[in-house]
């Protein structure tokens, strides 16, 4: 009897997690979200929801939502728990991005870039500065106009049999001449809106910190070692 109890109580706990996440998904579907997914979060009582429209924490009823990142303090370190949360989805894109890897690798780090960009033009130059220092540089696609001419430009050179080929030539001006639909880059984009780009480049170090914004080789080094 003792076991059937546990059992049961088990299966109440699980069924009761799984209203709540319908719940969760459901109202906020209403409110506009497209794609949403629920997981766990740090704080007693409330969810995290991954969502097309970025990440909210959500009442375990899910009556109430808070939008804004959170943020852990560890002593004197500070986590970008909410960035974090989107680590794993980026890894998984790992294949789909455009590496430029350091010899002697210190730090990763993934760039949200457009091909339009002047500011990811002129961090694309300096490439071998990054990688002299340690750096290695993987590319997501973020067209900051959505999915135009230039999505499609770039999803030619992100599905490219030498993607970086691909890329240095258009960033010598010789843009893909055959246009694709962008479906990569269609991911890449959505998961630069969960994460908060604004603007590109947008850059995303291994522990899930957002830098908006182009930093210069050295600059970008005592940011990622501070």
């Amino acid at each position: 009897m003792k076991k059937l109890l546990t059992a049961l109580s088990v299966a109440m706990i699980s069924m009761n997690s799984i209203a709540d996440d319908a719940a969760i998904i459901k109202n906020l579907k209403q409110l506009g979200a497209e794609q949403v997914e629920v997981k766990s979060s740090p704080i007693k009582g409330l969810k995290t929801a991954v969502t097309d429209q970025g990440i909210l924490y959500v009442s375990e009823d899910g009556k109430y939502v808070l939008q804004g990142k959170l943020f852990e303090l560890n002593g004197n370190k500070i986590v970008d728990v909410s960035a974090k949360a989107l680590m794993a989805t980026l890894e998984s894109y790992e294949n789909e991005m455009i590496v430029y890897p350091a010899k002697n690798e210190k730090h990763v780090v993934t760039v949200f870039m457009d091909i339009t960009c002047g500011y990811c033009h002129k961090l694309h130059s300096q490439i071998k500065e990054y990688n002299d220092l340690g750096i290695t540089l993987r590319y997501l696609a973020f067209p900051r106009k959505g999915m135009d001419k230039t999505a499609e430009q770039m999803e030619a050179i992100f599905t490219a049999k030498d993607k970086a080929y691909a890329l240095n030539e258009a960033e010598k001006g010789n843009l893909p001449t055959q246009l694709k639909t962008p479906n990569i880059v269609k991911k890449h984009y959505d998961l630069g809106v969960q994460f908060g780009v604004r603007g590109t480049p947008s850059i995303v170090t291994s522990t899930g910190e957002l830098i908006g914004g182009y930093l210069a080789p050295k600059e970008l080094l005592a940011a990622l070692e501070g």
